[in-house]
């Protein structure tokens, strides 16, 4: 049975490894207090407002402590004992961004104490733990979402603009490059930009489980579903130095090379890697080319060529290039304010839970991303194309958690 919300002006979430670069700028400064500042979230059919009120959950209570009185944040709702917060029925939702290792037995925990649980991705190191946690959140009756925040990206919002207004024609194919230079260590004056647990296959480290997550829901919600991959995967720096100023041994994937078949027929290529320099407009770039026109979108821009504007290049690489290139594209007008990709989704996940307005995003869609990084690493291994089954049986899960509310 899920914690019912007594009071829905202010509703306690319990907020787990938000210490973390991650954690602390994107889901606590940049979303919860920044949604707190601007007075909550409003239910757009009442006015009913909520208002978050975090509680911080971690293992050093100084950091937690500093980091709440850094932010207007009570230092009396920091601890390091999640069992207790779990049972405080004030708390109604568990958000969790531990590194992937931890998160089950919290999740676990969380759910089995009724509360509504929001999980960054990846949800768990398997996808049959993750398919286990949508499976125990359904059962329960306890709403339950996973972060896809690249969805809500400017760049990526006026893409899925384009293909709603028909502007590619038939989408053919769609390249994404992503990626940026990490620095090693090596330069004790230049301080790595990700933490070293990153490149441990030990630790869950790697770049496929990684961002294999974030293109399965990227491709399924603008694109179609995986229905086939096959990934390369590379350890291109071998050896990196820590955060203690120890050199280490790379276990883990620094790039990954992979195609897609999706439903419909388009074709994807998308290139991850920690170990290359960008010359490109984002550190994420997205092209899709269709049959009346092709966009390039970044993280919060996107240019366009429709066919009455594409050149006619002829292949002569002996005479210098006539073409700017660069020339034929324009850029996509900001069609509305756009705000910060992680909080919207946070609004979306509190309005879901307060006011029970509709979210997709569950735990299922987490246990999905969790499976193509599987099955990205299985490619790898096996150098071969792999067929994406569908995953779990959700005609099992719905007749559980009807048995349940039916008292059985």
């Amino acid at each position: 049975m899920a914690t019912p919300i007594e009071d829905v002006r202010r509703i306690g979430i319990i907020m787990n490894g938000v210490t973390g670069r991650m954690g602390t700028n994107q889901h606590l400064i940049r979303s919860i207090v920044a949604i707190r500042a601007q007075g909550g979230v409003v239910d757009a059919a009442t006015g009913a407002r909520v208002v978050p009120d975090p509680v911080l959950v971690g293992r050093d209570l100084a950091k937690l402590r500093a980091l709440a009185a850094a932010h207007g944040i009570d230092g009396a709702k920091c601890t390091t004992d999640l069992d207790g917060v779990l049972a405080d029925a004030a708390n109604v939702i568990y958000f969790d961004a531990q590194t992937t290792g931890r998160r089950f037995a919290a999740v676990e925990k969380a759910i089995a104490a009724g509360k509504h649980v929001y999980c960054e991705k990846p949800t768990a190191v398997s996808s049959a733990d993750a398919y286990e946690l949508y499976r125990r959140a359904t059962v329960a009756g306890v709403k339950n979402g996973v972060v896809q925040d690249k969805l809500w990206l400017p760049g990526l919002v006026k893409l899925k603009t384009l293909i709603a207004s028909g502007f590619f024609g038939e989408i053919l194919s769609v390249k994404g490059d992503f990626g940026y230079w990490v620095f090693t260590g090596d330069n004790e004056m230049i301080a790595p930009q990700r933490p070293s647990w990153n490149y441990r296959k030990q630790d869950d480290g790697g770049i496929i489980v990684d961002m294999v997550c974030h293109w399965r829901y990227v491709l399924a919600d603008l694109f179609g579903d995986v229905r086939a991959l096959s990934c390369t995967g590379a350890t291109h720096v071998r050896s990196r130095v820590d955060e203690s100023g120890q050199r280490y041994e790379c276990t883990a994937d620094d790039a990954a090379y992979c195609t897609f078949e999706l439903a419909g027929g388009v074709v994807a290529q998308f290139n991850s890697s920690w170990a290359t320099r960008v010359r490109r407009d984002d550190l994420l770039t997205i092209q899709v080319d269709g049959t009346r026109g092709s966009a390039v979108a970044g993280l919060r821009d996107c240019v366009v060529q429709h066919e009455s504007a594409t050149p006619r290049p002829t292949w002569n690489p002996d005479v210098p290039a006539t073409i700017d290139h660069y020339a034929a594209w324009a850029r996509v007008p900001d069609w509305a304010v756009y705000d910060n990709a992680f909080k919207v989704q946070w609004e979306m996940f509190i309005r879901h839970v307060a006011f029970d307005a509709p979210f997709k995003y569950d735990l299922l869609e987490g246990a999905k991303g969790v499976q193509l990084a599987e099955l990205a690493l299985q490619s790898w291994t096996e150098r071969r194309w792999v067929d994406i089954p569908e995953l779990g049986n959700g005609q099992e899960v719905n007749a559980a958690a009807d048995a349940k509310a039916n008292g059985h």
